[in-house]
């Protein structure tokens, strides 16, 4: 197969709450692009997860990417109206009181290689204090 019908190199995301057992929606998220290992990243894409925590429009990459970035801004979601919802779930756990202050991760980034003419689904399981990424399907 020539290089001008290969299929395009594809990333999609989505992420769960798993404090809340719930997508998290409106989560902001940025997508960068490099080629070789030391090369400069481009930024190439920006989303919002869906109301399933999803995003499915995200750009196909460039012909000779071989890493990306996924930057999610979790701060927000933390601190947002959505808020009452993490303070219900940490009320029925038994954690330190020092939830208030803030997202512990205020952004998660996630870089991972990639080869053309795959799609890449990275899914990333969040909660107030850790996350989680894995290659999806």
């Amino acid at each position: 197969m020539s290089s001008e019908t290969a299929a395009p190199t594809s990333v999609s995301t989505h992420i769960l709450d798993t404090s809340v057992g719930r997508p998290a929606e409106g989560v902001a998220l940025t997508l960068a692009v490099r080629s070789g290992g030391d090369g400069a990243w481009t930024a190439h894409g920006a989303s919002r997860t869906d109301a399933d925590g999803r995003c499915k429009d995200l750009p196909a990459l460039p012909a000779g990417t071989t890493h990306v970035r996924l930057d999610f801004a979790v701060e927000e979601y933390f601190v947002s109206e959505q808020h009452s919802i993490h303070k219900q779930a940490e009320e029925q756990q038994d954690a330190p009181r020092v939830r208030d202050s803030g997202a512990f991760f205020p952004e998660v980034a996630i870089t991972f290689a990639v080869k053309p003419g795959e799609h890449y689904h990275v899914p990333l399981l969040l909660n107030p204090f850790g996350y989680s990424v894995y290659r999806g399907s």
